[in-house]
C-alpha cells in the first residue's frame, strides 16, 4: 500500500473496503507497522494489540468477499485514548498510580465502534488522568507532533492526534473534558467533536462525571462525523446519558449553511491570543460569511472569566480518585498536576457550591445567548503549538496549567456541542484551530458549519505526511 492511504480520508477507505479495492487486513497491518515504527519518534500509543487486531481485520475482509453486511466503519482501523476501557487490557489514564489497573470490559465507544466494524489497533497516551492540555505524562513520556518533533500536539488526548495526524488511523477516539479533543485538533490540523453532554456514553464512571465527553479525532470533520455516528446514543450505564434520536450528522457534513446565524468572537470577551491567531480565525468567519451564514463579530459573551468554575469541578473530581497518592505518594504524580489537585482539595463545601450554582447561571447564560445565534465561532486556543516538555505558553506566564487555553472550558461547563477544525496554518507553519459551538443537542449544526468551511479550503490544506 503506498503513501496516499496515510493521508486518505476514512470515507474514502470505508468505500474501497466496500468495493474490494483495499484489504482490511492490508490496512491494518499498514496501520500496526506505522504506529510501531513512528513510536520512538512520536510516543503515540501506551500500547499496541497486533493480533486482536489482525485477527479482526480477517473476520472484517471475510465479510467482505462474502457480500455480507458491512458495518458503519467497517475494517477500518482506530485507537481508543488511555482515558478509556479496553476489556482485558491496562486502563491506566496515564498515571503511574493506575499502572496494574485492567479494565473489565470495553467503555461503550469502543464497544460499538468494533461492533460497527471498527479495528482497534491499540490504545493511545494521555497527560495523567487528562489534567493538562499537552502530551506528556510520568507513565509515558513525552508524545510528540508529527509536524515537528520539537513540538508537542497538544493533549491530553495527545496520541490520538498526533496518530491521525501521523496518518496512522483515519481516526481516533479521544475524550474531552476541558478541551481535550478541541486542543490537540487545533494543535495539529485536525477535526475533532465534541457532541453534547451525554450524547456519547461515558462508562466506567470518570473522575469528572459532569464534564467528561467521548469523541472522534480525524483528518476532516466529515470523517469526525462517521465515527460520531458509530458511537453516539444512549447506554443505560451512563446515568447522564441523551436518550433521544441521534442527530444525523453525516448528512449534515454535505448541508448547506446558508441563513446560519453566526456570532465570531475573537477572545469571548477575557482571552489574550497571539494577533495571528485572531487574523486566521477572523478569516475563517469571513469565510463562513461568503458561504452564507450571517455572521456578527461578539467581543463579550463572558463577563468573566469561568476557569475557576472549571477548576473547581475537575480537579475535585480528580483529586478525590487520587487522594491518597496526593497526601502520601507525591512522588508517583506529575508534579504540575499534584499541586493543582492539592489545591483543589483544599477547597471548603460553601466555595465549592458557590460555584456549582455559578456553574447553573452560566449555562442559563449560554441558552438566552443561543436565542440570538444558532452558532459561536472562536479560535480553539491562542497560541500554536508549544515546545513539546513546556505546561504553559512563554506568553501567558500569569496563567495556570489550563486556564491558559481560555476558549475549550466553557462548554464543558455548560455541556453545548463543540467542534475543531483547522483554521489555517500561521507564520511559524503549524496549525491555527476554529471552535465552533452549537446550541444544545445541536451538533448537526457544527458539522454543518465545520465541513462546509473545510469544503472552501484548498485540498490537503491541514495535512503533512510524515514517514516516521
Amino acid at each position: 500500500m503506498s503513501a496516499e492511504f496515510d493521508t486518505m480520508s476514512a470515507m474514502e477507505l470505508r468505500r474501497r473496503i466496500a468495493a474490494r479495492e483495499i484489504s482490511p487486513v492490508d490496512l491494518t497491518r499498514r496501520a500496526l507497522d506505522k504506529a510501531q515504527a513512528t513510536q520512538d519518534s512520536l510516543n503515540a500509543f501506551f500500547f499496541l494489540v497486533p493480533e486482536e487486531a489482525m485477527a479482526a481485520a480477517r473476520v472484517a475482509e471475510d465479510a467482505v468477499m462474502k457480500g455480507a453486511p458491512l458495518g458503519l466503519i467497517h475494517g477500518l482501523p482506530f485507537s481508543a485514548k488511555d482515558l478509556m476501557a479496553v476489556g482485558g487490557k491496562p486502563y491506566a489514564s496515564g498515571s503511574k498510580t493506575m499502572a496494574g489497573n485492567v479494565a473489565a470490559a470495553d467503555a461503550p465507544a469502543v464497544e460499538r465502534a468494533k461492533a460497527a466494524g471498527g479495528i482497534l489497533i491499540g490504545k493511545t497516551t494521555t497527560s495523567e488522568f487528562g489534567c493538562k492540555p499537552v502530551g506528556d505524562s510520568p507513565l509515558t513520556g513525552i508524545t510528540r507532533h508529527p509536524w515537528n518533533l520539537a513540538k508537542t500536539p497538544g493533549g491530553s488526548s495527545a496520541g490520538a492526534a498526533a496518530s491521525v495526524a501521523a496518518g496512522i488511523t483515519p481516526f481516533a477516539l479521544g475524550t474531552d473534558g476541558g478541551g481535550s479533543i478541541r486542543i490537540p485538533c487545533a494543535f495539529t490540523g485536525l477535526a475533532g467533536l465534541k457532541g453534547h453532554f451525554g450524547r456519547v456514553p461515558v462508562w466506567p464512571a470518570s473522575a469528572t462525571p459532569t464534564l467528561a465527553h467521548v469523541g472522534p479525532i480525524a483528518r476532516s470533520m466529515e470523517d469526525a462525523a462517521l465515527l460520531f455516528s458509530a458511537i453516539a446514543g444512549h447506554d443505560r450505564r451512563d446515568p447522564f446519558g441523551v436518550a433521544g434520536p441521534v442527530p444525523d450528522v453525516l448528512g449534515a457534513a454535505k448541508a448547506s449553511v446558508a441563513g446560519l446565524r453566526v456570532a465570531y468572537s475573537p477572545t469571548l470577551g477575557y482571552a489574550r491570543p497571539d494577533p495571528e491567531v485572531v487574523e486566521i480565525t477572523r478569516r475563517a468567519a469571513r469565510t463562513l460569511q461568503d458561504l452564507g451564514c450571517h455572521v456578527e463579530e461578539v467581543e463579550t459573551v463572558f463577563d468573566t472569566d469561568p476557569a475557576d468554575l472549571w477548576t473547581a469541578e475537575f480537579y475535585a473530581g480528580v483529586g478525590i480518585r487520587l487522594r491518597s497518592f496526593v497526601e502520601t505518594q507525591r512522588d508517583l504524580l506529575d508534579p504540575a498536576v499534584a499541586d493543582v489537585l492539592e489545591g483543589a482539595l483544599s477547597q471548603e463545601m460553601r466555595a465549592y457550591y458557590t460555584s456549582v450554582f455559578e456553574r447553573y447561571a452560566l449555562r442559563e447564560k449560554m441558552r438566552l445567548f443561543f436565542e440570538r445565534y444558532d452558532l459561536l465561532v472562536s479560535p480553539v486556543l491562542p497560541v500554536t503549538s508549544l515546545d513539546a516538555g513546556l505546561d504553559i505558553p512563554p506568553s501567558l506566564p500569569d496563567r495556570n496549567l489550563v486556564s491558559w487555553v481560555f476558549y475549550t472550558y466553557p462548554f464543558n461547563l455548560t455541556g453545548q456541542p463543540a467542534g475543531a477544525v483547522c483554521a489555517g496554518i500561521a507564520a511559524d507553519g503549524m496549525p491555527v484551530g476554529l471552535q465552533i459551538v452549537g446550541r444544545t443537542y445541536s451538533e448537526a449544526d457544527v458539522v454543518r458549519a465545520a465541513a462546509a468551511y473545510e469544503r472552501a479550503q484548498p485540498p490537503g490544506y491541514n495535512v503533512r505526511s510524515f514517514p516516521g
